[in-house]
């Protein structure tokens, strides 16, 4: 900052606003009143920020600009939003063809034009305006801070969301009349409307240095929103870790909890998350939809066929059967859909996770707690004395964890568990690894299913599109089938927030054991030779049924890709 100071004074010299007495006279208050070089010259008078807007100006070669005197379209502020514009302190000038041009206050600043390219998608060209005009100018097109805060508030409908928190554990605090008035606590509750309204599976409330962040997570993509101002910070912190039941006094370990509030009718679940970071504490709150709960299995995503296997899968009397894929890609909800598909009063069902994300009625479902040595290998070897006839494990984690499943396997229980693979015959080798006996594994599976999840397009907007020359490579994608189907993207509307997507479906890869399949897993044989085997015998890939669902009209080619990087046939 001092050397920027410093440059900015010789160009100030070289145009003859200052000379060297000045400049010396600068310093000197500069180093008693610790402030920068530039600040005491403008408050000596010997020179205004207007003069030094004029010189950075003519000395990169921009135009100077009067905001007050100019009137900026709709359309044109429309281009950069709100949290964009206060972020870089910019405001949007004027736009022709397919370049915006944008009135900044530091020509130096090429950080900020570069980023703004970025993010805007679009040519930028800069014109130079006053810091004092484009405050004025923010406050006047997008509002002030408090405003921004005060129309969030303002948009809250009567009825749409309870205040008061779901009362879920007899010390949690309860709201008094007077915090229910508190427009902290509205904020907070509009965050979380705003968020269901959305579709949004996940609230990130992020601190960072000079602002504090906030984004939903839609469709298994990131979005930032309308940001509260860094000062509530505190207050909104405070206000969610009480919700959740969490102690505010504590703000050096990270912390979970849960929070029940009734939105638009209906009582929402959240669990939330607390963690301590440089700026502050980190709050992610996962939205616990409990309409997935009453999912079937075509509403998962499974074509006619798939249902077919799923449903003899999960019918057997005993055996392992495993769902694999990384965090997120909605291996809970697929078991929860599978034991709401057996879920009858002639069956005893335990489940045993790590968080229980859902209350299943009629499932007994068992809370991991390592703090009480509650692990899933303990809770396992009791479970096992309640004779249940289905098993489900939240995730196979170590040995003693998988020896259980496998003996329960094989003492007449059907097991449901996951695991973290990439494909579903490289489980296989995962479970060899952790030290289950080749045997064991090969008597126990019945079957593997990895999966992943891809967004649905948007049946608002979505447009006929032909595939590039890439696209049918990497898909294996066939001429003649193309000419018989028609293949969508999406163009982007106000229904998907312009993205072209609106909710997500799965993309499957069943692998069953079958004799031979055993004999190979006996053998030891590497995963690449069992998946080729596999595919020899009828197995289709993530990428195969991503094409399906191409072809189906479901998704993309850019989408399919996307989440299947990983498969190379």
């Amino acid at each position: 900052m001092l050397a920027q100071d410093e440059y900015v004074v010789e160009i100030l010299r070289d145009f003859g606003l200052v000379n060297n007495d000045e400049i010396a006279q600068a310093r000197d208050t500069a180093k008693a009143q610790e402030i920068g070089v530039l600040e005491a010259l403008i408050k000596a008078g010997h020179i205004t920020e207007a003069d030094v807007t004029k010189c950075l100006a003519s000395q990169f070669g921009m135009d100077v600009v009067s905001l007050v005197e100019h009137t900026v379209s709709d359309d044109v502020l429309a281009m950069v939003p709100r949290q964009i514009a206060r972020r870089y302190k910019i405001i949007p000038f004027s736009k022709h063809n397919n370049t915006l041009t944008v009135a900044i206050g530091d020509p130096m600043d090429v950080e900020t034009i570069d980023s703004l390219r970025y993010i805007l998608k679009v040519n930028v060209e800069t014109v130079v305006a006053s810091k004092a005009d484009i405050a004025a100018a923010l406050n006047r097109y997008y509002g002030t801070a408090d405003d921004a805060v005060e129309s969030m508030l303002q948009e809250i409908t009567e009825g749409e969301i309870d205040l008061e928190v779901v009362k879920t554990d007899q010390h949690l605090e309860e709201p008094t009349e007077s915090d229910v008035d508190a427009p902290i606590i509205k904020l907070v509750g509009l965050l979380i409307m705003e968020a269901y309204r959305n579709r949004a599976s996940d609230i990130h409330i992020e601190p960072l240095e000079k602002r504090l962040r906030v984004r939903y997570r839609i469709d298994g993509m990131l979005h930032e929103v309308d940001n509260p101002p860094k000062r509530l910070q505190p207050a909104i912190i405070s206000r969610l870790k009480i919700m959740a039941n969490m102690s505010i006094a504590e703000k050096r370990v990270p912390q979970d909890g849960r929070i029940q509030i009734p939105v638009m009718g209906r009582v929402l679940d959240l669990r939330v998350s607390c963690l301590p970071t440089n700026h502050g504490e980190s709050i992610v709150m996962r939205i616990l939809d409990k309409s997935s709960l009453l999912l079937g299995l075509g509403d998962l995503g499974f074509f006619s066929d798939q249902q077919e296997v799923m449903n003899r899968l999960i019918s057997l009397p005993d055996g392992v059967f495993l769902v694999t894929g990384p965090t997120g890609s909605g291996k809970t909800t697929t078991l929860y859909a599978c034991l709401n598909s057996i879920n009858r009063p002639d069956r005893k069902i335990i489940t045993v996770e790590d968080p229980v994300e859902y209350q299943l009625s009629g499932i007994n479902q068992v809370q991991v707690n390592a703090d009480i040595n509650l692990t899933f290998a303990a809770a396992l070897r009791s479970i096992l004395r309640q004779a249940p006839n289905i098993i489900m494990i939240g995730e196979i984690r170590d040995l003693e964890t998988a020896n259980i499943a496998v003996q329960a396997s094989l003492t007449g229980h059907l097991v449901f568990s996951t695991l973290h693979t990439n494909d579903a015959p490289s489980a296989v080798t995962r479970l060899i690894d952790i030290g289950v006996k080749p045997f064991l594994v090969a008597s126990s599976c019945r079957a593997i299913m990895a999966q992943r999840l891809v967004r649905k397009l948007c049946q608002k907007c979505k447009e006929p599109y032909t595939p590039t020359a890439y696209e049918m490579q990497v898909l294996k994608l066939d001429p003649r089938e193309l000419e018989k189907t028609t293949i969508f993207r999406g163009r982007g509307c106000p229904e998907c927030a312009k993205t072209g997507y609106r909710g997500r479906t799965g993309v499957y890869e069943i692998f069953e054991l079958t004799d031979e399949v055993r004999q190979m897993v006996y053998e030891r044989v590497p995963s690449n030779v069992l998946r080729a085997r596999a595919r020899e015998i009828g197995m289709r890939t993530l990428r195969e049924d991503g094409v399906r669902k191409i072809m189906a009209g479901v998704t993309t080619p850019e989408e399919v890709i996307s989440i299947t990087q990983g498969d190379e046939n």
